[in-house]
């Protein structure tokens, strides 16, 4: 297992903003303690600009230098863009060792999935796995699915590959939530599966299960995985029921699909956050 990552991208915080930079040092601090799972470690490249006009409009890559906040959830952190390019290039790095037959996990922030085409917001900036899937296509690779199990509807990654051939989206999220999107399905290729707030662990297992399903039918050669961990039963900012070991059976489950894959973190804001990403990169490994 290959984990992407950058100890930089901790280098911007806001008081009391919930995508903090702890998501990640502490991880980091779990995964180099642990001796149950090895892990080679690969810091990101570079992200061409190309990649990123593939996702995002011009205008949106410009806006991303101003120093004006983007929302009240979204703030012009000093060097933003930079860091925003970083994630995506984790993102990049990640699909291309799935390609070549082992799994990663980009380790990174900020996340992605509700960056738009023309828009930051939710804690997003640049939408990393559309713009790793998009380079995946352009790469060769047929069919691509992307399966997103954050809390939120993954509302921007929705927005960049609606009715792109070759990919299929699945997003399994809660609702009603932010962004306040997801409730059906979008064009030939978007999957939505809403959840309703305090859903049992049993029922939500087989919604998840239920979408792999559809995800297998698919046929992808590779699947790109938006992993969000605030479905997790303590999570602050979302109310469902998860728990450390339904990410170790979501992470199994992805490895019994025995398809070419790599995942990329989005949200998850609970101080057990480094554990339940510790069970799923063991549920990935077969553990």
């Amino acid at each position: 297992m290959r984990i992407i990552t950058d100890e930089e991208c901790a280098g911007y915080t806001h008081p009391g903003h919930p995508e903090r930079p702890e998501r990640i040092t502490a991880t980091l601090q779990t995964l180099r303690a642990q001796r149950e799972l090895p892990l080679t470690w690969v810091r990101p490249d570079s992200c061409p600009e190309a990649l990123l006009l593939q996702a995002h409009t011009a205008e949106h890559l410009a806006r991303l230098a101003e120093p004006k906040d983007f929302d009240i959830d979204t703030p012009a952190f000093p060097h933003i863009g930079r860091h925003a390019r970083a994630s995506a290039a984790a993102a990049l790095e990640a699909s291309r060792i799935a390609r070549a037959g082992e799994p990663a996990f980009s380790l990174m922030r900020p996340p992605g999935h509700h960056a738009t085409p023309r828009r930051a917001m939710g804690f997003c900036y640049l939408n990393n796995i559309a713009i790793a899937t998009l380079a995946a296509l352009e790469n060769g690779v047929k069919r691509v699915a992307v399966f997103d199990f954050d809390v939120h509807h993954g509302n921007g990654t929705e927005a960049i590959l609606l009715n792109r051939p070759g990919v299929a989206f699945y997003s399994i999220h809660q609702h009603p939530c932010y962004p306040g999107t997801g409730t059906r399905n979008a064009g030939i290729n978007c999957f939505n599966y809403p959840v309703p707030p305090r859903t049992p662990r049993f029922e939500y297992r087989q919604i998840l299960a239920s979408a792999l399903d559809n995800l297998s039918a698919f046929k992808p050669q590779l699947i790109a995985v938006s992993a969000g961990f605030d479905c997790y039963a303590r999570d602050p900012l979302a109310q469902e029921t998860l728990e450390a070991e339904d990410f170790n059976w979501l992470g199994r489950s992805f490895r019994e699909l025995g398809v070419p894959l790599f995942s990329v973190l989005e949200g998850g804001y609970s101080t057990e956050l480094p554990n339940l990403i510790l069970e799923y990169l063991k549920g990935l490994e077969g553990g």
